[in-house]
């Protein structure tokens, strides 16, 4: 007990000296918090139109001024930040439960199975991730169920991969060969003593595949195969807003900052659960 208590407070002494990774975590909390608790506070219906209002900048009434259809842009950043940020982090979850999943059993029982992971999952891996998405989203359409398949599919090798390490690492341990000396069914070697141990680089993977997921939406509502109008999403904001960026820059700098600082912010978290759980031996 007094070595686990030693080595967490080491973790969390090295997060503090990290002033990145604290960004990171700052950076993630508060762009949860401004999406969550915004639309509370900004009670505005971000698909009212109104077209004598349309294009307008910046004022009291619309801090972030109107779109062409005189939509409230400030009303349709928070909503947009709600849909990018809930499609993402389900994206990323399906592909964390079933990556880990097969990684997990194909390491543990190897044999024919672990080859025909692998297998699949090399085939998978020889896709670039945003172009595997791109061609998953222009087979199945847009829409939001799609674009979950479409973003969280290219993701399942780099967890299956991940966890197949950790897995093959763990089974050869004393205490886990203890365990099967002693006549412990397998589910419950793999479930109390393998996943438990192996969590922590899946863990640090999964807030780096949210930034990349955040971007994949993002990307996918951009070229028009995501989150379809009139529903607000951030990509789908960039690409209205482009079109009028002279008459209203804001409309197209918010958005575009939101998802930069949602990626900086999930890869700097990453970097943070990296030190809280002793990735790579400490740094």
């Amino acid at each position: 007990m007094t070595v686990a208590v030693s080595s967490r407070t080491l973790a969390l002494r090295r997060l503090r000296r990290n002033r990145l990774s604290f960004l990171g975590v700052l950076l993630v909390v508060g762009i949860v918090a401004v999406v969550v608790v915004g639309p509370l506070l900004w009670r505005v219906d971000p698909l009212a139109t109104d077209l004598v209002h349309r294009l307008e900048g910046p004022t009291a009434a619309h801090p972030l001024g109107t779109d062409v259809q005189g939509r409230d842009l400030l009303a349709r950043v928070l909503y947009g930040g709600r849909v990018t940020l809930l499609i993402s982090v389900v994206s990323v979850m399906i592909a964390l439960t079933v990556g880990s999943g097969l990684g997990l059993v194909s390491g543990f029982v190897r044999g024919w199975f672990d080859v025909l992971v692998m297998r699949i999952v090399d085939i998978l891996l020889a896709f670039p991730p945003l172009l595997l998405a791109l061609v998953i989203a222009a087979a199945r359409g847009p829409g939001v169920g799609n674009t979950i398949l479409a973003v969280s599919v290219p993701a399942i090798p780099r967890f299956a991969r991940l966890m197949r390490s950790q897995s093959l690492a763990i089974t050869e341990r004393e205490y886990v060969l203890a365990a099967r000396a002693i006549g412990l069914s397998p589910s419950r070697v793999l479930f109390r003593h393998v996943l438990p141990n192996g969590i922590g680089p899946v863990t640090v993977q999964a807030s780096i595949a949210l930034g990349i997921a955040v971007l994949e939406v993002a990307g996918l509502g951009f070229i028009g195969l995501g989150v379809q109008p009139p529903a607000p999403e951030w990509g789908a904001i960039l690409v209205d807003s482009r079109t009028y960026l002279l008459q209203n820059p804001v409309a197209v700098l918010v958005p575009g900052a939101a998802i930069s600082l949602s990626i900086l912010g999930f890869n700097l978290l990453g970097d943070a659960l990296g030190d809280l759980f002793d990735v790579g031996g400490g740094r």
